[in-house]
């Protein structure tokens, strides 16, 4: 059943008691206020065929912060998604649009682009977004805020003529008068995109917007614990001129959703999401993915040691900024004896007992609970050599009001042994097991044992981000040339987190890896190559009919 519509004649929303937002100049847009969430009256809805719409039944969504009932969500059933395969169905393979039919919908989304990033430019809009991420993920405003300003970058860095220039195409000359060849970027027509719950607004945004700028038509779904944030920037977008069917928006749990995939069968799914369900939807959507799956990522502290309270603050903010959800989040550290001897660990530890519930600069985990972490710990403890170098606890020592579906924990760090980590098969995979939450696996090498840092490296199976933290010219060359991770950060203020939209953030080394934000990213994951090759002649004077061959 249609519901909501495109206005919200009858609803009654709260923004004129919100202390947050002074003023309703361009939050025309929105239904719901991010201050005074509540289930009864925050609800979000489907869009599909450019309807918005309900579903029979209903989930809601509570406050990672204390339990309380905040938003309600459609939860569609098997028997709701033909509207969903039909409208895909309805795209052809060639597309909404491509280089040789409706050109003009590559200026639409130029000016899209344009309008989205000026309203996300205005401080009501873009704290109205900051403040609805930190509600339904919560992380310090910083993080929210820098969150809206990559967005906002990036849809700036596609407005005008950018879009078409994604699509720009070449021509090679042929071997005869009349003969060319021409390369072109070609859409895949229906595709579908599965976001996660860390990034709420960015993630989904701009793999949304690359699908849109090379012609495809995707189908959204991005975690239903977060998707209000990315149901209001849809509606944000209608309000800056993108065409309401051009994309489909679906809120259902995940088995639904697979059997939605291979009802449907898009062309492309691109996944941002857990190993585990990147390799099940590679196979059962017979390898036509693209994808950003689960990072267990590196940094090295060379044998150059300066700048150590800077180096530390940038240790502290790659393992648990956003409480370590991230999946470039420095989930191990291999520090360099000289490292450990100017006390690296001591400013580490330090810099993480700043970190606190009321500024949300450590807060709940939204897919691992207390238990399972710090079973994670233990096991990481069993390994011989093994300790405890700080955390380990539960956040507050149990004094909050964050929900048992959630974890809390403190920034924890679990020394192991180099050796020790690489003696099995089993202490590596626990010491190099992807836990999403504030926790960091740290140890310690000398120049005799760095090509037993690359052997770890080579033996990980997440290829993401790394950093490798030196001006030493010839350490970085061995580093480089010896390690494979697709966004990789070298030099003394080198990082793993925090990549904006100006460079290319995507894995290596796996031929279904997807990047994101950067032209190079959205020609290789939302359009694929196609050759045509003009041959009008004319037939060379005293053309005589060829014997067979």
């Amino acid at each position: 059943m249609a519901l909501a519509g495109r206005a919200r004649h009858g609803m009654t929303w709260s923004f004129a008691s919100s202390r947050l937002l002074s003023s309703l100049s361009g939050l025309d847009f929105a239904t719901v206020d991010p201050v005074s969430l509540q289930a009864s009256d925050s609800k979000i809805f489907n869009l599909v065929g450019g309807e918005w719409r309900g579903s029979e039944r209903r989930a809601v969504i509570v406050d990672p912060l204390n339990g309380r009932d905040m938003i309600s969500v459609p939860d569609a059933q098997a028997h709701e998604i033909q509207p969903f395969v039909e409208s895909l169905s309805q795209c052809p393979k060639s597309g909404l649009h491509n280089p040789l039919k409706n050109p003009s919908r590559y200026l639409l989304y130029g000016s899209v682009s344009a309008a989205a990033a000026h309203a996300l430019k205005k401080p009501e809009v873009s704290e109205f977004f900051a403040r609805l991420i930190q509600r339904v993920s919560p992380k310090s405003l910083f993080q929210a805020r820098a969150e809206v300003s990559v967005t906002q970058k990036f849809l700036e860095n596609f407005s005008g003529d950018q879009v078409r220039f994604l699509a720009r195409s070449f021509a090679v000359p042929g071997d005869h008068t009349g003969q060319t060849s021409s390369g072109h970027r070609w859409p895949y027509g229906p595709v579908a995109i599965i976001s996660p719950f860390n990034f709420p607004l960015e993630i989904p945004m701009l793999q949304l917007m690359g699908a849109l700028y090379m012609g495809n038509k995707p189908l959204l779904k991005v975690d239903s614990k977060v998707a209000v944030v990315m149901e209001q920037a849809l509606r944000l977008l209608h309000a800056c001129g993108m065409p309401h069917a051009d994309v489909d928006y679906i809120n259902c749990d995940g088995p639904v959703m697979h059997q939605l995939l291979l009802q449907s069968q898009p062309a492309v799914t691109q996944f941002t999401g857990s190993a585990r369900i990147a390799e099940i939807l590679a196979k059962d959507l017979r390898g036509k993915v693209k994808l950003e799956d689960a990072g267990f990522d590196w940094k090295i502290l060379g044998p150059d040691v300066k700048e150590l309270d800077y180096v530390a603050w940038v240790c502290d903010q790659d393992a648990y900024a956003c409480s370590g959800q991230k999946c470039s989040a420095q989930s191990i550290l291999f520090m360099h004896k000289n490292w450990v001897q100017a006390g690296i660990l001591d400013r580490v530890r330090s810099l993480a007992a700043r970190r606190n519930l009321q500024d949300l600069t450590i807060g709940p985990v939204l897919t691992v609970t207390t238990e399972a972490f710090l079973s994670h710990v233990n096991d990481l403890l069993s390994i011989p050599g093994a300790r405890l170098e700080f955390g380990g606890k539960e956040l507050q020592g149990g004094q909050h009001s964050i929900p048992k579906c959630y974890g809390a924990v403190e920034p924890t760090a679990v020394f192991v042994p180099l050796k020790a980590m690489l003696e099995s098969r089993k202490n590596f995979e626990i010491a190099t097991k992807e836990v999403f939450g504030p926790i960091q696996v740290v140890t310690e090498y000398d120049d005799s044992e760095i090509d037993l840092v690359l052997e770890a490296n080579e033996r990980m199976t997440a290829h993401l981000t790394a950093a490798v933290v030196s001006n030493d010219p010839i350490f970085l060359q061995h580093v480089l040339a010896n390690t494979v991770n697709g966004t990789t950060y070298v030099g003394l203020r080198a990082r793993t987190t925090g990549a904006p939209q100006n460079h290319w953030f995507g894995p290596a080394n796996d031929p279904r890896g997807a990047g994101i934000g950067t032209p190079e990213a959205i020609r290789l994951v939302w359009s694929c190559h196609r050759e045509i090759i003009s041959d009008y002649g004319p037939v060379p004077p005293g053309w005589t009919l060829p014997a067979s061959t």
